[in-house]
């Protein structure tokens, strides 16, 4: 991969990380029409340091409300902030499992299937038009609601499912608050990411000496600033606009990428 290819895939991930529009799709597509032809383990490998830099991102946007969560959780107290922490915890497990089990299945997928992204794709735009259909309440992320909107999490998992897209949808769908539901969808990919990291640390997948360590730094810086300045400036946008302008966008970026796919 070519520096300037890291640096627009970066730059992909750390504009669309933060709308419903798939992160991971959208790097697929950069992947496919940039031409990358890394084997699956590499570009799967490259798509969860991108996902790392915007999870870093996350947390300097965030950062105020993740000491307030911290700090209430040390408090050793049934407060908001540990039952909050408690269904973050709840909202990793489907896709830690699936992760745990289904690794090897999963990086096959990251190989610039494009056909699948864009078919996936409109599964988000109807995920998403459901949602903007949904009446909206006052409600909070219960807990049953959290182990739920982990399982969308998971499916998210597939190239073209936008996590954003399908926890906010989700979410709303069970009858939460928008607001709130964006607030737990951005907050609850940080350990997780932050585990996948860790995990391939200790398996030696992230070494040093790997010939494109270069490359993924220039990718993650990229996609970290854009990141912060997407995450900033968008988050507004995300909880506040309709769902539905966010689900015409994916259906055609979707038909986009089956029309591509049939093409190549």
């Amino acid at each position: 991969m070519e520096v300037i290819d890291a640096i627009i895939l970066g730059i992909i991930q750390g504009l669309t990380e933060f709308l419903p529009v798939s992160s991971s799709g959208h790097l697929e597509l950069g992947k496919a029409i940039l031409g990358d032809h890394s084997i699956p383990q590499e570009s799967l490998l490259f798509t969860v340091v991108l996902h790392f830099a915007t999870a870093l991102s996350t947390m300097v946007v965030f950062r105020k409300d993740i000491l307030e969560i911290l700090k209430g959780v040390f408090q050793f107290k049934w407060n908001d902030e540990l039952i909050f922490s408690l269904k973050i915890i709840i909202s990793m497990i489907p896709a830690a499992l699936i992760g745990f089990f289904f690794e090897k299945q999963l990086e096959l997928l990251f190989n610039g299937n494009i056909l699948l992204v864009g078919f996936m794709l409109i599964v988000t735009a109807l995920l998403l038009y459901l949602a903007d259909k949904a009446k909206h309440t006052g409600k909070p992320v219960s807990f049953s609601n959290a182990f739920v909107i982990g399982v969308s999490q998971a499916i998210a998992m597939l190239p073209g499912i936008s996590r954003s897209g399908a926890t906010i949808s989700t979410s709303v769908l069970l009858g939460n608050d928008k607001s709130k539901a964006a607030r737990f969808s951005f907050l609850m990919v940080v350990p997780l990411i932050f585990g996948k990291i860790a995990k391939d640390i200790l398996g030696g997948e992230l070494s040093m000496e790997s010939h494109n360590t270069g490359t993924l730094a220039i990718g993650f810086m990229a996609a970290f600033i854009s990141g912060i300045l997407a995450c900033t400036w968008m988050i507004k946008l995300v909880k506040n606009s309709k769902l539905a302008y966010f689900a015409i966008y994916c259906f055609i970026v979707g038909l986009i990428a089956i029309a591509l796919g049939y093409i190549y």
